[in-house]
C-alpha cells in the first residue's frame, strides 16, 4: 500500500480550498456548448484561460491573503522606489499588450515568443504559494501559470547552459520610478539551471483567477517560492541560457546584503534586520519564518547547506 507523507507546507485535502471556488471557465463554456471543439478556435481565445484549473498538489498551512491586499502592497521600484502602496496608482501608462519575450543564449531553438504563443503553448494551472519579501513582509496567494521548465525545454537548452538570466522591460517613459532612483536598470536576475528546472519554479501570467495585474508584474513574471521575492523577477522581456553565473540586480548594488541564491533562512539575518519572523500583510501579524519558506522538503537537496 502506498502511503503519501504530506509536505511540511501542505494541509489535509479536506481542509483545502474547494476547487469549485476557483471554477474553470473553459470547462463551463465547453459543457454549455459555447467553446469550439476546434483546437485552433480554442487557441485563438487566450482571454478564456482565466481562471485556470487548480492544481490541488499545492496547498497552504496559512490563510490566503485577500486579493485587495496582495494587489495593493507591491515592491516594484520601477514604478515607485519607496512607497509600496503607491505602485498600483502609477501603473496606468504601462503598456502590457502587445508583449513578447526573447529567449536565447545557449539554446538550440532560440526565438521570440509573444504572449499569445506562450499562453497557447503551455497549459495554465493555479497554485497556492507562500510569498516572502526580504523585508520580512509575507503573503500567500493563488498564482496562475506553468512550470518554467516547460519553457526552457521548448527552446532545447545546450549542455553548456548552466544558468538562466532574466531581464525586465526598460521603459522610463512608462515606469516613473526609474527616473527617481539611481539604480542600474533594467532589472536583471538569475537562477541556477536546476533551480529554474525545479517543478516549483513557475512562469506566472495570472493572479486570483485573473490576468496578472500590472503592479504584480504583468504580463509575465517568475515565481520562485523558496527564495526572497526579489528573485521572482517581474515583466520579463528577455531570458538567456548561459554558461556562467550571471550577475543579479541587488547583488550588484550591495553584494554584502544580497547574495545570488537568496534562499529564505530564518537563521541567517539580513545585515540590518533579523529574518527569524515574518509580518503578514495587510495587518502585519507576526509569525515564525520557515526555512526555504516552508518548501524545504522540496528544495533542500539542491544545496546541501552550501547556498549563500
Amino acid at each position: 500500500m502506498l502511503i503519501r507523507i504530506p509536505k511540511g507546507w501542505e494541509i489535509p485535502q479536506r481542509e483545502a480550498t474547494p476547487e469549485g471556488v476557483y471554477c474553470n471557465r473553459r470547462d463551463i463554456l465547453k459543457a454549455a456548448g459555447l467553446l469550439a471543439a476546434s483546437p485552433i478556435a480554442a487557441l485563438a481565445a487566450p482571454a478564456n484561460l482565466y481562471p485556470a484549473k487548480v492544481n490541488n498538489q499545492y496547498h497552504l498551512d496559512v490563510p490566503v491573503t485577500e486579493e485587495w491586499a496582495a494587489t495593493s502592497y507591491n515592491n516594484y521600484y520601477e514604478f515607485h522606489p519607496t512607497d509600496k502602496q503607491a505602485v498600483k496608482d502609477r501603473v496606468g501608462k504601462f503598456v502590457t499588450e502587445p508583449w513578447s519575450v526573447a529567449i536565447g543564449g545557449l539554446a538550440e531553438k532560440p526565438g521570440t515568443w509573444d504572449m499569445d504563443k506562450i499562453l497557447n503553448t503551455f497549459p495554465l494551472e493555479e497554485r497556492l504559494y507562500r510569498f516572502r519579501c526580504v523585508e520580512r513582509w509575507a503573503m500567500a496567494v493563488p498564482w496562475t501559470g506553468f512550470p518554467l521548465a516547460s519553457l526552457i525545454k521548448a527552446v532545447d537548452p545546450k549542455s553548456t547552459a548552466k544558468f538562466v538570466r532574466f531581464e525586465t522591460v526598460n521603459r522610463p517613459d512608462q515606469m516613473p520610478g526609474m527616473r527617481e532612483a539611481p539604480y542600474p536598470y533594467p532589472y536583471f536576475e538569475g537562477l541556477r539551471m536546476d533551480e529554474a528546472m525545479h517543478p516549483l519554479t513557475m512562469v506566472v501570467t495570472g493572479l486570483y483567477g485573473k490576468k496578472l495585474p500590472k503592479q504584480n508584474g504583468a504580463p509575465i513574471r517568475i515565481i520562485v517560492p523558496w527564495k526572497y521575492g526579489y528573485k521572482s523577477i517581474k515583466s520579463i522581456v528577455k531570458i538567456d541560457l548561459v554558461a556562467k553565473q550571471p550577475g543579479t540586480f541587488w547583488n550588484k548594488i550591495n553584494s554584502s546584503e544580497y547574495g545570488f541564491y537568496s534562499n529564505i533562512n530564518p537563521k541567517k539575518p539580513h545585515p540590518r534586520w533579523s529574518q527569524a519572523i515574518e509580518q503578514v500583510i495587510p495587518n502585519m501579524d507576526r509569525r515564525p519564518t520557515l526555512i526555504y519558506n516552508g518548501y524545504g522538503d522540496w528544495v533542500a537537496g539542491l544545496y546541501n547547506g552550501k547556498e549563500d
